[in-house]
């Protein structure tokens, strides 16, 4: 009886569904029960004509009315299957016709289809009585036709199979009688035919047999044991012959459902009255009967869910053995003590956040096992979500997007679902839903900054990581993996691409070639950053690349030049005085800033005190006026020193010539004569300080660098030329003083200087005629110089010549 009131609450809303026109096909199928799982019980497809695969493409469910799901629905072929074995009998008890209710509802559109099962009993029951045997007391002056009720056999079977008959074993006193009573009930009354006497039999042992319509048969039998009583001429007597009363399911224990009394007029132990009743066990655990008093009290839970009527049989019995009856119906009342239960039927998750408004998320029913009132439901949820909750028929429910979503501010929705019944008091129930949202490729990389510079020292080397751009995607998986390139294009007229390369992965940013900074300061190039969506989303940035300088350029004199193919010379006046501006030094440097910034300074001169240069801006001016003891050669070492780190340098030779009215051959020739000599002093000082770091031994490089002293202290006083070995001829008086740096006139040597060079080599050896008379004595011996060869020079290697000349 538990599912009878909602098979009926089923019935009326598919009366109402096929009148709103929503529900238009209504399937009716019958199936015999204690059908095996797995049975088939009809295809869908041909009733509903529905096409091939319609079912799984429109997402078709089957949604039992019942807590149970007694079938299954193959949604590939449309057959119906048995899912559980079904017993009538304890689905429906006596309700006919027995029917599950299922509904197929298909998506897209929405459509629900009725489907009504109509369970057919067959005969797998037979009749029972609550028992084996009955004890009847008969007075013996009891009148002909006197009926005694006898208990009806129960029979779960219905219709052909339920009890069709009852017989009584033959005998010469009792008779059956059978009666149809209310709701179909056989009732049975023993009926005396031929009076009793005790004296002649005090007993009787008769058989009761029901009988049903089932094949094949199926039979219930009860032992009846009479006794036959001494006189008592009055029977108890109810005041009502049926009791109708009203009950609420959930009264608790011992509440008073009725109270029942009988009426004996006899006196003494005849008048004694006690009550009781027969009933099945599922009746005996719910009430008690108070044999003394006759009331009946609740003793167990009522349910009106399980069932809404319940059928007693009350007996008094007297003292003397007599007895009466009464018939007891306890109605129960619907109490709103079941909360409304909520069935989510399908869910779509997760939802892409580009889904059109009236997209359906959930689609739920709702269902409340109380009837009427206590049995109407509603439902709401939350106003702060982009959903919208719709009402269909037969208590479902759809909850569809109403605006559109945004993964990236909502990647999630925990939706609760309310439904409330109209009872008193009301029940709440709720359902919480979780809907995800799946992401699109909505969003494009964002860099971190709206522009980017780097800085690369120059002379970098290449394949140095100079900076990194990074970009963020808001959206997730694919569509965030964020990948970097370099728009194509130019940079300081040339291909980006041939100055700097990206890593695509990490925004890495590498230098593919050293860059100059006096050649290229700065460049740009754009970056793109595309996420992994379809399509892909890009934006750029663009990152300027500053070279920083270096410094790498050592100064360049400007004057005096250092490559011309003859030393550069300045002429000065003998007479000149202390501050005088002998030339200006003029030197320039490729980089720039402080790495350009210059300093003069005199590093070595033939007299330190004579000369001096400014700091600044090179000037060279005499520090004091010049003397007849100055020599008439003045070679100056100048440096130039940047103010970089560390600072470059570069050196000029410059060579001062103090005149007094010669003609500027001469002046070369002397210059030529000057400078070899002095040139031959340094490079040997640097070869034996070469050999002594080879060397290695102390001892010896002391000795050499003695050897080296003595002989640069003997060759101080030499002027011009070397002077050879005392076996040569003697020179006469007259003539020219070796000591006063001049070569005699039987000896004079030609030299040669190579083309751009800064130092004069020896080359070969030869006497020349010498030009100026050695007798004239008002020529000054600073100035009795031999002409010089003006034969073409020759690329020679003079350096073994000089050493030997040294030596």
């Amino acid at each position: 009886m538990d599912n009878t009131f909602r098979n009926m609450k089923g019935l009326y809303l598919l009366f109402l569904l096929c009148l709103s026109g929503v529900v238009c096909v209504s399937i009716r199928y019958s199936l015999p029960e204690e059908k095996k799982s797995g049975s088939l019980v009809a295809n869908v497809l041909k009733d509903l004509k529905l096409g091939p695969g319609e079912l799984s493409t429109r997402r078709a469910q089957l949604v039992s009315k019942s807590k149970k799901q007694y079938f299954q629905l193959d949604t590939r072929s449309g057959n119906l299957f048995v899912n559980e074995k079904i017993d009538r009998e304890a689905l429906c008890g006596k309700m006919e016709p027995c029917l599950l209710l299922s509904e197929i509802v298909l998506q897209n559109p929405l459509t629900i289809y009725s489907i009504e099962i109509q369970i057919e009993d067959i005969n797998d029951n037979s009749p029972t009585f609550s028992q084996t045997e009955r004890d009847l007391s008969i007075p013996e002056n009891a009148p002909t036709n006197t009926r005694f009720p006898l208990e009806s056999a129960h029979d779960t079977d219905l219709g052909e199979n339920s009890i069709q008959n009852y017989t009584l074993s033959p005998n010469e006193n009792f008779r059956l009688d059978i009666q149809s009573g209310r709701g179909g009930k056989k009732n049975l009354d023993l009926v005396l035919e031929k009076p009793l006497d005790r004296e002649k039999e005090a007993q009787f042992g008769l058989t009761l047999t029901a009988v049903d319509g089932g094949v094949p048969q199926r039979t219930g039998t009860v032992q009846l044991n009479i006794n036959v009583l001494d006189i008592n001429d009055n029977f108890p007597e109810f005041s009502q012959y049926e009791y109708i009363v009203s009950l609420k399911e959930n009264s608790p224990q011992e509440t008073l459902v009725l109270k029942v009394e009988a009426r004996d007029l006899d006196l003494g132990s005849n008048a004694e009255i006690t009550y009781s009743y027969q009933v099945p066990e599922e009746i005996s655990n719910l009430f008690q009967l108070d044999q003394t008093t006759g009331e009946i009290t609740v003793l167990g839970q009522i349910d009106y869910e399980k069932e809404t009527s319940y059928y007693m049989k009350i007996k008094a019995t007297d003292g003397g053995g007599f007895s009466g009856h009464c018939k007891v119906l306890v109605e129960i009342e619907d109490e709103n003590d079941n909360a409304p239960e909520i069935s989510v039927i399908s869910i779509t998750s997760p939802l892409a956040e580009d889904s059109p408004p009236d997209t359906l998320v959930v689609l739920f029913s709702v269902t409340d096992q109380d009837s009427e009132d206590n049995g109407r439901t509603s439902c709401s949820m939350a106003m702060n979500f982009p959903f919208l909750l719709k009402t269909t028929v037969n208590n479902y429910y759809q909850l569809v997007t109403q605006m559109s979503l945004d993964r990236e501010k909502v990647p999630e929705y925990n939706i609760t679902i309310t439904a409330t019944d109209q009872g008193s008091p009301r029940f709440t129930s709720r359902e919480t839903i979780r809907v995800l949202v799946s992401d699109i490729n909505d969003n494009s990389p964002v860099f971190e900054k709206a522009k980017y510079e780097m800085q690369v020292w120059e002379n970098n080397i290449p394949g140095l990581l100079m900076g990194s751009v990074h970009a963020v995607d808001l959206d997730v998986e694919q569509n965030a993996k964020v990948t970097y390139s370099l728009v194509p294009g130019n940079a300081s007229g040339a291909p980006a691409a041939s100055y700097v390369s990206i890593n695509s992965e990490t925004g890495n940013l590498y230098v593919l070639r050293s860059l100059d900074y006096e050649q290229i300061k700065e460049f740009q190039v754009r970056v793109r950053a595309s996420d992994g969506g379809l399509p892909p989303l890009s934006s750029e940035v663009v990152v300027r690349v500053m070279i920083l300088d270096e410094n790498d350029n050592a100064p360049f004199f400007l004057y005096p030049l250092q490559n011309s193919t003859s030393p550069c010379n300045e002429l000065v006046p003998k007479s000149v005085e202390a501050g005088y501006l002998v030339t200006k030094v003029v030197a320039v440097d490729g980089d720039s800033g402080q790495n350009s910034w210059l300093s003069y300074e005199l590093l070595k001169a033939t007299d330190p005190g004579l000369f001096s240069i400014g700091a600044q801006n090179g000037e060279v001016k005499t520090r004091r006026p010049l003397t007849e003891r100055d020599t008439n050669k003045q070679r100056l070492i100048i440096l130039v020193r940047d103010n970089g780190h560390p600072p470059q340098t570069s050196s000029a030779t410059l060579n001062i010539l103090p005149v007094d009215g010669f003609s500027d051959p001469y002046l070369n020739i002397a210059s030529v004569s000057h400078e070899a000599s002095e040139e031959d002093g340094s490079l040997t000082m640097y070869l034996v300080i070469c050999l002594a770091a080879v060397s290695f031994v102390f001892l010896i490089c002391i000795i050499v660098f003695v050897v080296i002293k003595m002989y640069k202290k003997e060759s101080s006083f030499i002027t011009a030329l070397p002077q050879f070995p005392p076996a040569l001829p003697e020179i006469p008086e007259t003539g020219v003083d070796s000591q006063s740096g001049s070569l005699s006139r039987t000896y004079h040597y030609d030299v040669c200087l190579t083309g751009g060079s800064l130092s004069s080599e020896f080359r070969f050896l030869r006497p020349l005629i010498p030009v100026f008379s050695m007798g004239d004595p008002n020529v000054s011996g600073n100035h009795r110089i031999s002409s010089v060869s003006q034969e073409t020079p020759e690329p020679v290697e003079c350096q073994k010549q000089r050493e030997q000349v040294s030596k």
